[in-house]
């Protein structure tokens, strides 16, 4: 974020995001030459970050699609993604999404339930088609990350349990218009500590083993996503660490001949790009805290209100003035809600009426969770 754009805007347009297109690219670039090493496939997850400029630069790199919703397909092919390269995951596919997904003669549906891969099965024999499936397990590996975006414990709604698989198999044989060709999993996002992935990889293995000794042989693992970025110190580390995360995969996870791996990550790419732009509308002195009430809100991000994340904060018209001194204020929206708190304490240079503030590393799960409580316009997107 630069003051060139902020003199370029001014004030009158926020809150508006800024994504940079030039880090997004570098980014892209780092990610395609980490996994190319090991003759990885990525898939893109579109719920990160829809915006359509962003869509085309990821799709023009070659990257396949991973999708939740019909409307995430529609917009992943119109953007130039190959449906031969778009995976449909999600726990909660409707028969209108299902239909449109055999349409376009999709890559793969990722499967987490019995009735869901007979669903597709009755759909896709209406379309006389045979569906390319994988089946999503719950490996009950705990990413040590926010309860809400924790997703591989046996407790979560995702995925199909170990002790569902002879069940599984069997419905599976009495499909004639599935066909089962890959093994999905996903324990988490925004996990920074590698670990869990290495535990992941064990437990891949395991369950390998498991259907090889049933003779079902199995092309692709997809590992799925949930690299993390460091919100902390977003200008110290601006890609995440691509290369020792597909390494991980590659000395610990046991592959069969000719098993392809496929990756699902959202975050890591499109995370550090944004920033989520907001006017002090007023400094409020209080006895505890002093405020910053800004005209962002979480109608913008709703990351902070609804799990406490840490977003970097900063005023953007005085980040220069090193010589001005500091103050805590806790940096809150508009919104008619207590939640609506973007941090608390947070160390910024004397700040007033007019400033505008940087809120760092909102290119995901920004723009996209979106919403227009209290009838807010939708904030603008700048490049």
């Amino acid at each position: 974020m630069n003051s060139k754009l902020i003199d370029r805007f001014g004030v009158q347009d926020t809150p508006f995001f800024y994504y940079d297109l030039n880090l997004l690219q570098q980014n892209v670039d780092a990610l395609k030459s980490a996994s190319s090493k090991n003759n990885f496939h990525v898939h893109y997850a579109i719920k990160a970050n829809a915006n359509s400029r962003v869509l085309e630069l990821i799709s023009k790199s070659g990257l396949g699609a991973d999708c939740v919703s019909g409307n995430e397909i529609r917009a992943s092919i119109e953007s130039g993604f190959t449906p031969n390269k778009v995976v449909f995951a999600g726990v909660g596919k409707s028969d209108k999404e299902i239909n449109y997904a055999l349409s376009k003669d999709i890559f793969c549906f990722n499967c987490e339930s019995i009735q869901e891969i007979e669903v597709i099965n009755e759909l896709a024999a209406k379309q006389d088609k045979v569906a390319d499936i994988a089946l999503r397990l719950n490996p009950n590996v705990n990413a040590y990350t926010h309860a809400y975006i924790t997703t591989g414990l046996e407790e979560n709604k995702f995925g199909i349990n170990a002790w569902e698989l002879e069940e599984v198999l069997q419905v599976i044989e009495s499909c004639k218009n599935i066909n089962l060709i890959g093994l999905h999993f996903h324990i988490g996002s925004q996990i920074t500590d590698l670990k869990p992935f290495k535990n992941l990889c064990n437990k891949i293995n395991e369950l390998q083993q498991w259907f090889l000794s049933r003779n079902v042989k199995i092309k692709h693992i997809n590992v799925g996503g949930g690299l993390g970025i460091d919100y902390q110190t977003p200008d110290l580390h601006p890609l995440p660490p691509y290369e020792e995360y597909f390494k991980i995969f590659h000395d610990f996870l046991e592959l069969q001949p000719n098993q392809d791996v496929h990756f699902e990550l959202g975050r890591s790419i499109t995370g550090t790009m944004g920033t989520l732009v907001s006017q002090v509308l007023y400094v409020k002195k209080g006895i505890n805290t002093n405020f910053l009430i800004l005209d962002a809100g979480m109608t913008e991000l709703i990351r902070p209100a609804l799990y406490q994340s840490y977003h970097k904060i900063e005023n953007l018209s005085k980040r220069h003035l090193d010589d001005l001194s500091r103050e805590k204020y806790d940096v809150v929206g508009p919104i008619c809600e207590s939640s609506d708190c973007f941090g608390k304490n947070v160390v910024l240079q004397q700040t007033e009426r007019g400033d505008l503030i940087g809120i760092r590393s909102a290119g995901a799960y920004g723009e996209v969770m979106a919403s227009s409580y209290n009838l807010r316009d939708k904030a603008k997107v700048l490049f």
